[in-house]
């Protein structure tokens, strides 16, 4: 066998070259296309169910909204372990599955059980299912900053900026990379406009919280009117109704009084443009900035995800609004 063998190979050299040419360029494909990590992921299968709850201590959460997640989730299918962590403004569960359960499987089986306790949450709270990664998902960080950097309350209001831009023109698309599952934005401020009532005011007019608080909400919209048609063409009519400035809040109107006078919001409450509440910050060499950090998705190969995500991130460095850099 091998004395036909060595005769097959001495008297054919074209076909050997051939085939070891061809073994060669494999070999180089699959290492191109091996998976790379810095250590193992030996991460079990679980399903992360994250709830914000603004306004109420840890305590209260823990009794109204993380004891009775736990509960309704309490036996479900191939799980082995429940544990949670409840902290100012948030709830956060995590579900540990056997190893052999498929992780979308073990996602429907959270979702189904959540849906009968969302109606027993105190209102406007929605658990929110984690996103499928682990804890070795964080493959790429990065920074947006400004240009110039300003100081004092200026730099306040140009950190809103650069979170704006972080969140409304990089995350979106370094969501639509092939293997990204999540995108996480730390620092900054979110802008938010915030209305101040006027006590005094307020009782003067009898004006309650309720009220404006509903004045904003049921103005801050757009409606349809279907259309009107004018020979061959057809007009579409819109009612824009979407606050844009602080001028449109101030001018809203929250109630007519027993002389028929409209007051405004701006006659019992104060509008002005300020930041969130915030639990923490992102700081680059001891000064605040806005971090973006690229989760990966389960499974995926770290190498190529990382690659894709630093092209497109070239790519989106060349479109960015005028005056930033990431």
């Amino acid at each position: 066998m091998i004395k036909k063998v060595i005769h097959f190979c001495v008297f054919n050299p074209g076909i050997i070259i051939v085939v070891v040419l061809f073994c060669i360029g494999m070999g180089v494909v699959s290492f191109l296309n091996l998976p790379i990590d810095a250590v193992p992921d030996i991460t079990n299968t679980q399903v992360q169910i994250i709830t914000r709850v603004d306004g109420l201590v840890p305590e209260e959460i823990e009794r109204k909204v993380t004891f009775p997640i736990e509960s309704v989730l309490s036996g479900i299918l191939g799980a082995e372990q429940t544990r949670s962590v409840t902290r100012f403004g948030i709830s956060h569960i995590t579900i540990v599955f056997a190893e052999k359960m498929d992780i979308y499987r073990a996602r429907q089986l959270v979702t189904e059980r959540l849906t009968t306790i969302i109606p027993d949450l105190p209102p406007g709270v929605t658990p929110e299912l984690g996103p499928i990664t682990t804890g070795l998902g964080e493959i790429y960080h990065y920074q947006v900053e400004a240009k110039e950097k300003k100081t004092g309350k200026e730099r306040i209001r140009q950190l809103m900026d650069i979170r704006a831009v972080q969140d409304w023109f990089v995350r979106p698309r370094l969501l639509k990379v092939k293997g990204v599952t999540e995108i996480n934005t730390i620092g900054g401020y979110e802008k938010q406009f915030h209305l101040q009532p006027n006590f005094a005011q307020m009782e003067r007019f009898a004006v309650h919280f309720e009220d404006i608080a509903n004045a904003v909400e049921k103005n801050n919209l757009s409606v349809g009117g279907g259309y009107v048609e004018k020979g061959i063409e057809q007009y579409l009519i819109q009612a824009d109704g979407l606050l844009k400035n602080i001028e449109d809040i101030e001018n809203l109107p929250v109630k007519l009084n027993k002389s028929l006078d409209i007051i405004k919001v701006k006659d019992v409450a104060k509008v002005r443009l300020a930041e969130e509440l915030r639990n923490g910050a992102a700081l680059v060499n001891g000064e605040e900035a806005v971090l973006g950090t690229v989760m990966m998705m389960l499974g995926e190969n770290s190498r190529k995800v990382a690659t894709n995500v630093a092209l497109e991130v070239e790519k989106i460095s060349k479109n960015l609004p005028e005056g930033f850099i990431i």
